[in-house]
């Protein structure tokens, strides 16, 4: 973790637009030394858990 490193965030509330100091999380906190590239995927490629028995179902090899 590197407790040196936060970011500000526009966030609002009420109406009301804040700034917000975002201090060490999953973020940062596990992850300060990693390098992370996100990259766009066709949606396609995702395939989301729709229910409960999806997680239920055997899987098959």
């Amino acid at each position: 973790m590197d407790a040196n490193t936060g970011f500000v965030s526009n966030k609002s509330k009420d109406g009301r637009e804040l700034k917000a100091l975002e201090l060490p999380g999953l973020w940062n906190g596990a992850m300060a030394d990693w390098i992370t590239i996100f990259v766009e995927v066709p949606i396609e490629t995702f395939n989301p858990v729709k229910t409960v028995n999806d997680l239920l179902k055997p899987m098959h090899n």
